[in-house]
């Protein structure tokens, strides 16, 4: 989840530390890119490594021509088994089901939870009737 989350908290925070007491530098922008790209590629070097490690200590070792399931030639001259399913590491496993619930996550606060734009409401639940009592 540091993915998703941790590594872009920690590249604002690290452009935070670059940003003038008043308006936005385009150095701090450019420092939360930087640092976004790097942070990611560590995680996901960090990642590759411990899929690695696991597929030692599992008995299923990784090789450099194993290709995934969608990258496969659509073409009817190269037979292929037709079990992708099994083929798909721990890791890749869990990579999906995080994609899926952080998809999930977002569409429940951006349907339920968010502000609207056209009309100022803080939240979706507001229904925007107001009842004003003349006495």
């Amino acid at each position: 989840m540091n993915i998703w989350t941790g590594g872009p908290l920690l590249a604002l925070w690290i452009g935070s530390r670059f940003q003038p007491s008043a308006g936005v530098s385009m150095f701090a922008i450019a420092m939360v890119a930087i640092s976004l790209a790097v942070i990611s590629y560590v995680l996901v070097r960090v990642l590759a490594r411990l899929d690695a490690l696991y597929g030692r200590i599992s008995g299923r070792p990784s090789s450099v021509s194993r290709h995934v399931p969608w990258l496969r030639s659509m073409r009817g001259e190269r037979p292929h088994e037709q079990h992708h399913a099994g083929e798909l590491s721990a890791l890749e496993k869990i990579l999906v089901v995080a994609v899926v619930i952080a998809v999930t996550a977002f569409e429940v606060w951006f349907f339920f939870y968010s502000s609207s734009p056209i009309d100022q409401r803080s939240g979706r639940g507001d229904t925007g009737v107001r009842v004003t009592v003349l006495v």
